[in-house]
C-alpha cells in the first residue's frame, strides 16, 4: 500500500492560516466597537471637562473624533491581539492585547482627527491630483498627527487607560 504525506506547509501558508483564524467575528467587532467607541468618547470628554473648553461644539466634535477612531480602531486590535496571542499564555495574551489596542487606537483616532483637519485646510489647498497639492496633503497630515500626539493623547488618560487594561484583561480570558 502506497501512503502519501501532505508536504510540509510553508511559512507563508502558515502565516496566512494564522492570519485567518485571528479575524474576529462579526459579533465580536460590532459590539466590541460599540462599547470601545464609548470608551473613548467618555474618555475624551472627561480629559476636555477639566480643561474648561467653552464651546459646547468642540466639545461634541472632539468627542465625536475619539468615538469614531475608537470605533474603528476595536476590530483592528483585536485581530492583531489574536494574531499575536494565538496559542501563547494568558500572560503573553494581556500584553499582545495591550499593545494592540494600544497601538490600532492611538492609529485611528489620529486618523480621523488627520482627517478632520485635512478638511478644515482643504479649502486652501491646490487643486486635487497636482503635485502641489501632494505635498500640501502630506504636510497637512504629518502637522495634524503631531497635533494630536502633543495635545490629543493626554485625553486618553486616565480613563482611556484603564479601558485598555481592562479590554486587555477581557482578552486574556477568551479562548485562544
Amino acid at each position: 500500500m502506497i501512503t502519501t504525506t501532505q508536504p510540509e506547509p510553508t511559512p507563508l501558508h502558515r502565516l496566512v492560516d494564522r492570519a485567518v483564524r485571528a479575524i474576529p467575528t462579526a459579533r465580536q467587532a460590532f459590539f466590541g466597537s460599540a462599547v470601545w467607541a464609548l470608551a473613548m468618547a467618555a474618555s475624551a470628554l472627561i480629559g476636555i471637562s477639566g480643561l474648561d473648553w467653552e464651546t459646547a461644539a468642540k466639545v461634541r466634535q472632539v468627542v465625536v473624533i475619539f468615538a469614531l477612531g475608537g470605533a474603528l480602531a476595536f476590530p483592528l486590535g483585536l485581530f492583531a491581539a489574536h494574531f499575536m496571542a494565538m496559542g501563547r499564555s494568558r500572560e503573553t495574551a494581556i500584553a499582545a492585547a495591550f499593545l494592540a489596542f494600544g497601538l490600532a487606537t492611538v492609529a485611528a483616532i489620529g486618523l480621523v482627527f488627520a482627517f478632520d483637519y485635512r478638511t478644515y485646510y482643504a479649502e486652501w489647498h491646490a487643486d486635487a491630483g497636482t503635485y502641489v497639492w501632494l505635498l500640501q496633503l502630506t504636510f497637512t497630515t504629518l502637522a495634524a498627527l503631531y497635533q494630536f500626539g502633543v495635545l490629543g493623547l493626554r485625553l486618553l488618560f486616565p480613563v482611556g487607560f484603564l479601558a485598555l487594561l481592562g479590554v486587555s484583561i477581557w482578552f486574556a480570558r477568551l479562548p485562544r
